[in-house]
């Protein structure tokens, strides 16, 4: 495994981040537990979850399960970097009571709490902010941040699905006030979806923040999708059927996979080992489901992508171009 710095900090993580969503909704605890323990022995060290994780009535099962695991002693915990998020409404589904979600300073409070007694831990390393929050002063939220580094509950604030302009802002207000400010910006980036490159990677690069793309794989359409439908009769599902269904993106992803077929590299393997060359990314999160799929996560850090390969692969998924040549001359 790789290592690199998360952002302008002095922390070394992997540059494979195991992503634990699907750990309760999808797979079993024990499951979840192997799943952990491979990925240590893989080298991985960073993992990201989030309160809300486990979702509808059984929010925050996915840090139970985290806790759980790092019970069992070993070092699990001093080996991980731990990040976890707030943001959403942690109360029951269609709970109208106020103040159980976004980034109020009683809600920072009472949720990094909640998160600390699930994950059995006394601190979390990387605290960040699932969404922007429209109604919140930004000034607000550094003061509750600040006095949780304080008190040594949390090391690092990072952001998730912030716009390149909030990520300035943040981080300038945080200048402002002596905070430190955001180390990390976790956005949706993979060759299908490559808005982020016009001004949230750009912004993150200027302000020092490590990149942390979430869906690599497109929700599926990058893991080779189509050779599975002809091979297994494994029908696309959900968001990459929608996608499918478009005349354009199924030729598109065809190409994708032909390309990839003719150099020998699986696609799932490439759409990671893309994103690990690309500036600003940390490392990409890998969502496994089994021990199979995390192995071939795995694999893709060892996989070198030729000058033509890439260069093949911007012309069948272009970015969008640098902002504000994208929209403007």
């Amino acid at each position: 495994m790789e290592y690199t710095q998360l952002g302008r900090t002095g922390l070394k993580v992997s540059r494979l981040v195991l992503g634990t969503m699907n750990f309760g909704p999808l797979t079993n605890e024990a499951d979840s537990h192997a799943i952990m323990d491979a990925a240590l022995d893989a080298g991985i060290n960073f993992f990201d979850t989030a309160n809300v994780y486990g979702w509808g009535e059984n929010k925050g099962r996915t840090e139970e399960i985290l806790g759980t695991w790092f019970a069992k002693g070993g070092d699990r915990r001093d080996k991980v970097v731990l990040a976890t998020k707030v943001y959403g409404n942690m109360g029951g589904d269609g709970d109208p009571w106020p103040n159980h979600d976004k980034l109020s300073a009683l809600n920072i409070r009472r949720a990094v709490d909640a998160s600390l007694k699930r994950l059995q831990t006394d601190h979390i390393d990387l605290y960040q902010f699932h969404h922007i929050d429209r109604s919140t002063p930004v000034e607000e939220i550094w003061q509750a941040i600040d006095t949780l580094i304080q008190q040594g509950k949390i090391l690092y604030a990072g952001s998730s699905n912030f716009p390149g302009w909030k990520i300035a802002q943040t981080n300038e207000t945080a200048r402002r006030l002596g905070s430190y400010g955001l180390v990390s910006e976790q956005c949706l980036y993979n060759l299908v979806e490559r808005r982020a490159e016009m001004e949230v990677i750009p912004a993150a690069q200027e302000y020092g923040l490590g990149v942390i793309p979430w869906s690599p794989l497109g929700g599926g359409l990058l893991g080779g999708v189509i050779k599975k439908e002809v091979q297994g009769g494994r029908r696309a599902a959900g968001r990459s059927a929608d996608a499918l269904a478009d005349t354009a993106t199924r030729a598109r992803i065809q190409s994708y996979e032909d390309l990839l077929d003719k150099n020998g590299i699986d696609p799932g393997e490439a759409a990671l080992a893309w994103l690990l060359t690309r500036p600003g990314v940390t490392g990409p999160i890998v969502g496994p489901r089994t021990l199979d799929q995390l192995e071939s996560a795995v694999r893709a850090v060892d996989v070198t992508l030729s000058e033509e390969v890439l260069s093949e692969l911007d012309e069948i998924f272009p970015g969008p171009g640098p902002s504000p040549e994208a929209f403007a001359w």
